[in-house]
């Protein structure tokens, strides 16, 4: 089993910042792909950002040039700083990682999920 434990979510008037951060545990023998996804109500769920092993980046076309993207491999971490806000990037946003897990002698590939965390931007 792979975990994703998010945190740095919350309230921020528009034109702020904020900076996520998402860390993953278990079963892992490779991380390959980390990325960002957000929700907002009545909305489905979208991409927001990925970062692969290498650090080959890829942003929704809303976020290109506010938000970055980034990880610390030896921390099996990944960032998310968002800079000048707007109300319209308020939304539960969710870390995902993809890879290969090894678990009672076997490898297998994994696609997990964290809880998620609120992030509100006010006007």
């Amino acid at each position: 089993q792979v975990q994703l434990v998010e945190s740095g979510g919350g309230l921020v008037q528009a034109g702020g910042s904020l900076r996520l951060s998402c860390t993953a545990s278990g079963d892992i023998f490779s991380l390959n792909v980390m990325g960002w996804y957000r929700q907002a109500p009545g909305k489905q769920r979208e991409l927001v950002a990925h970062i692969t092993k290498g650090s080959i980046t890829n942003y929704a076309g809303s976020v290109k040039g506010r938000f970055t993207i980034s990880r610390d491999n030896a921390k099996n971490t990944v960032y998310l700083q968002m800079n000048s806000l707007r109300r319209e990037d308020t939304a539960v946003y969710y870390c995902n990682a993809k890879g290969t897990q090894f678990a009672s002698g076997y490898y297998s590939n994994f696609d997990s999920w964290g809880q998620g965390t609120q992030v509100t931007v006010s006007s």
